[in-house]
């Protein structure tokens, strides 16, 4: 029987030292995001330099958050032994818990550098979608984060999915085709870019909005495409609660799509949906609130005004500077246009 051949998760090696597709797609997604930050601060005056160096402060941060959260909903595999919670190689990750690390490392940083938190991210969210767009390429590689099992010809003829993707989506050890969920993921984020992009350059639109649309836009996305997977991290709660979840996503199902196979000795919750609900209604809600407030009054287009700290050098060197050029020099000369000292003047000096 002929199966599919899957691409080699490894891009290259130097002796016994392996790189993975994965880890270079996750770098050319913070690159990305990088250069869609940069690109926007220029605007507002913000250095290239300030998201260098949050990159690189963000980037551990995400990852540990990432780990953190895999870990707390997965702890039966870890209680026992615990030395494998730092095995990261071994995969066990969360997408949420890299925003979480992510987000409390840049409201230290920002804070740090003076700069407001919520104008700084309003200019980092399509960074953050671009970066997951991009990212979700390292999933397909590795043949992970897949969805439920789809027929040869829904991709083919219905999705109209060039071979490569096809090919990959064959997981060999179900001996079945499978939902491309990082694809559905990757272009939702992509729609979500451009829309941000558009709706950025509207006067209408409030600081942190931006910020708090990419949660809500996401969220939505995240809701309907983890219905599809089948290796969600879930919980076990209230029937009522799980058959809420399962109706909102039942329009789903008229579009052709079945939900991913969910163990429910593992759980009947999936951990990503209630969580995608909870951040689009807390969004919601702050959005509403800011808009009531002071922080409603600043606009996503107004000047970034950052704090003493930023300006505190600044200020002293042009100080200074006027100082020098207001004091005359050993060569100066009354102007020509100035009347000379009266005789009381010259009698005071």
């Amino acid at each position: 029987m002929w199966f599919p051949l899957a691409l080699d998760p490894i891009a290259f090696s130097f002796g016994a030292v392996k790189v993975h597709w994965y880890g270079l797609i996750l770098g050319l997604g913070a690159l990305a995001g990088l250069y869609l930050a940069v690109r926007e601060g220029k605007r507002f005056g913000i250095p290239q330099e300030f998201f260098m160096d949050m990159l690189l402060l963000g980037v551990p941060s995400a990852i540990i958050g990432a780990r953190i959260y895999y870990v707390a909903f997965t702890w039966d595999e870890y209680k026992n032994n615990i030395m494998d919670v730092f095995k990261i190689w071994n995969g066990g990750i969360a997408i949420y818990g890299a925003l979480i690390g992510a987000i409390i490392c840049a409201i230290i940083y920002f804070r740090y550098k003076g700069y407001p938190f919520w104008r700084v991210a309003d200019i980092c969210a399509p960074g953050l979608l671009a970066g997951q767009m991009i990212g979700r390429w390292g999933n397909f590689v590795n043949q992970e984060a897949y969805g439920g099992p789809a027929s040869e010809t829904f991709l083919r003829k219905t999705l109209n999915l060039p071979d490569f993707i096809v090919n990959q989506m064959y997981i060999e050890k179900d001996l079945a085709y499978h939902h491309p969920t990082f694809l559905y993921e990757s272009l939702w984020s992509l729609a979500g870019i451009v829309l941000i992009m558009i709706i950025r350059r509207q006067r209408f639109v409030r600081s942190g909005e931006i910020f708090l649309s990419y949660f809500i836009w996401y969220s939505i996305g995240r809701f309907f495409i983890e219905g599809l997977r089948t290796d969600s991290l879930a919980f076990k709660g209230s029937n009522g609660l799980a058959s809420f979840l399962n109706a909102l996503w039942s329009p789903m199902k008229g579009l052709g799509f079945e939900q991913g196979y969910l163990n429910p000795d593992y759980g009947n919750i999936r951990t990503s949906q209630l969580l995608a609900l909870l951040i689009i209604l807390a969004a919601i809600v702050l959005i509403v609130i800011r808009r009531n407030t002071a922080a409603g009054k600043v606009h996503y287009l107004d000047p970034i005004i950052p704090t003493k700290r930023q300006t505190e050098g600044i200020v002293l060197t042009e100080t200074a500077d006027q100082a020098d050029s207001s004091t005359p020099g050993p060569s100066a000369q009354p102007s020509e246009l100035t009347d000379p000292p009266s005789e009381e003047e010259k009698k005071e000096h």
